[in-house]
């Protein structure tokens, strides 16, 4: 699967939207990469809310990943599962997911090198940028993006503050995939989806 592009990331908390409306609405804007994340509704509702969610990204072709919870992305038929540093290990995870995507929170070059090596299929790397939308630490900055980025193989999506303000600059360091939520929730969602993708195909041409 082609983990490059936009990732968009859910957040019920940015806008009055039911989660499958939201990402109904990005699809329809040519997003075909979502990553369901709710660090606030229980187990049960995460689960029935990815298997709509699952039902809307099969039927668009779109690649559904999962947040946090390994035996959810399983029980779904998810296509894969992102996991952070305090989340299940990546070795007991493929054990349980097989051949499924496996994607890993990183923010330092150091834990994105023991990713790789530890067969993650791609890394999030940040944030980037502050961001509102969850206590991710300190930024790292595009300079320290750019070193992780030549220093692995696996695809890098970076995360964490990106806006159409600052996009440019996390472009240049040649990272896969942007992963956003704030930015294209806040407003026009197909309005701010069409200015990422414009400013991306412009600067990849």
């Amino acid at each position: 699967m082609y983990l490059g592009g936009i990732c968009f990331i859910t957040d019920r908390r940015l806008c009055s939207l039911s989660i499958e409306e939201m990402v109904n609405k990005v699809i329809e804007a040519g997003i075909r990469w979502i990553q369901y994340r709710d660090k606030e509704e229980s187990r049960r509702n995460i689960y029935n809310n990815a298997l709509r969610l699952k039902k809307i990204t099969q039927g668009s072709k779109s690649i559904l990943i999962i947040n946090d919870h390994v035996d959810i992305a399983c029980a779904v038929d998810a296509d894969g599962v992102h996991l952070g540093q305090d989340d299940l290990p990546l070795i007991e995870a493929r054990k349980i997911i097989g051949k499924k995507i496996i994607g890993i929170s990183t923010h330092s070059l150091e834990q994105a090198i023991e990713a790789e090596k530890g067969g993650a299929d791609y890394i999030g790397f940040g944030p980037v940028f502050y961001t509102e939308t969850k206590d991710a630490g300190h930024p790292k900055g595009v300079e320290e993006l750019y070193n992780v980025k030549k220093s692995i193989n696996i695809p890098v999506v970076a995360i964490g503050g990106i806006s159409l303000n600052n996009v440019e600059e996390v472009l240049k360091t040649g990272v896969d995939a942007i992963a956003v939520a704030s930015a294209i929730l806040k407003g026009d969602i197909i309005g701010n989806i069409r200015s990422f993708k414009n400013i991306m195909k412009h600067y990849r041409g």
